[in-house]
């Protein structure tokens, strides 16, 4: 050990019975190392709790501000703004990361110890046990927001959003205004919050005593080609929805979209409900009826929570829901009338009798 007592390069090749040469490979994520060897060097850093010269010990700036790693399944959407802009409101530095833009064999958790941060915040993505077993081993805390195909364990940090309670709101408000044919686009078919919102339009469905038609159960990918690909297809069924719950803001702009080029009209013909509420929701036209997902404090409550975590205090909740909130703006409206009930069509046919 040094004098500041951090483990040396040194200290990690004798353990792995390596060289100075493949730490400092392994270290750089160099192709050119056997994957039993690269295991065997990321553990013994992990348990030695290496941190390059140069860097704080513990994930600290000389100011005593943390670094984090703040950690994407991808880089791709307004939803992710949201939450970083919460999550870089607190008193820490953050790296920004995107799981997409990763490559190589090597789990991006291996090198959260050797980079000297203090914790993780990962987004909508799933935990592996590598993953979960390296940052234990190196007791670096971590949050999950929206966690995405199962329930985390009990001891595990998350913060989400009422997503079936949102799901319950949004079938309610168009089964409110008379629709009858609703249909829902939901995101990936693995994701907990997708399911978790079809769950509450199908529960709002039946306790209306309105039958569910799997017809009009879709499914998207949460961005703009989702809303806009499952519409088309909800569109060319013998009995289209007068309506449809699009199960996040930029699938309702999709939906938009196909609204648009079939000539249908946003809300006359069609009601749409997004979630999210994005800050462009409120300015699209007609501004978007969405589930309002409160984004940044999501952000800043797992922010708060890591904090805690970092400092050996327990948190006051480890898995944290936040409410959400049906926002009606004017893409929601009470379904057309029949051909044969049109204002137009009842005065033609008093005029014959």
């Amino acid at each position: 050990m040094t004098k500041d007592r951090r483990p040396t390069l040194e200290t990690v090749a004798a353990a792995a019975g390596v060289s100075l040469a493949t730490v400092s490979k392994v270290l750089n994520d160099r192709a050119d190392v056997s994957a039993a060897t690269r295991a065997r060097v990321q553990r013994l850093l992990v348990q030695h709790k290496y941190v390059p010269p140069g860097r704080p010990m513990v994930g600290r700036f000389a100011g005593g501000r943390r670094l984090i790693d703040l950690v994407f399944t991808a880089l791709d959407s307004p939803y992710s703004v949201e939450i970083l802009r919460g999550v870089t409101s607190g008193p820490m530095d953050v790296v920004v990361s995107s799981m997409s833009d990763r490559s190589g064999s090597r789990p991006w958790s291996s090198g959260l110890a050797s980079a000297g941060r203090s914790g993780a915040i990962i987004v909508a993505s799933e935990l592996t046990p590598l993953d979960q077993r390296l940052l234990d081993h190196a007791h670096i805390p971590y949050v999950l927001i929206d966690p995405a195909a199962k329930l985390p364990e009990p001891d595990v940090a998350t913060v989400g959003a009422t997503n079936w309670a949102g799901g319950l709101s949004a079938a309610r408000h168009l089964l409110g205004l008379g629709h009858r044919r609703i249909a829902v686009i939901g995101g990936p078919v693995a994701m907990l919050c997708s399911r978790a919102r079809i769950d509450g339009y199908r529960a709002a469905l039946e306790s209306a005593g309105v039958k569910v038609d799997p017809a009009l159960i879709a499914t998207g990918n949460f961005h703009h080609i989702g809303g806009y690909q499952a519409a088309r297809g909800l569109f060319e069924l013998p009995d289209p929805p007068t309506a449809i719950f699009a199960g996040s803001d930029e699938q309702a702009f999709g939906v938009a979209e196909a609204a648009r080029v079939t000539g249908r009209r946003i809300p006359e013909d069609l009601s749409v409900v997004g979630f999210d509420d994005l800050p462009i929701s409120r300015w699209v036209s007609p501004p978007l009826t969405t589930v309002r997902q409160p984004l940044a404090e999501m952000g800043r409550t797992a922010a708060e929570m890591l904090l805690t975590m970092i400092d050996g205090r327990e948190p006051h909740g480890r898995q944290v829901e936040l409410a959400t909130e049906l926002i009606v703006r004017s893409s929601t409206a009470p379904p057309p009338l029949p051909a044969m009930e049109s204002p137009g069509h009842a005065t033609l046919a008093r005029g014959l009798h």
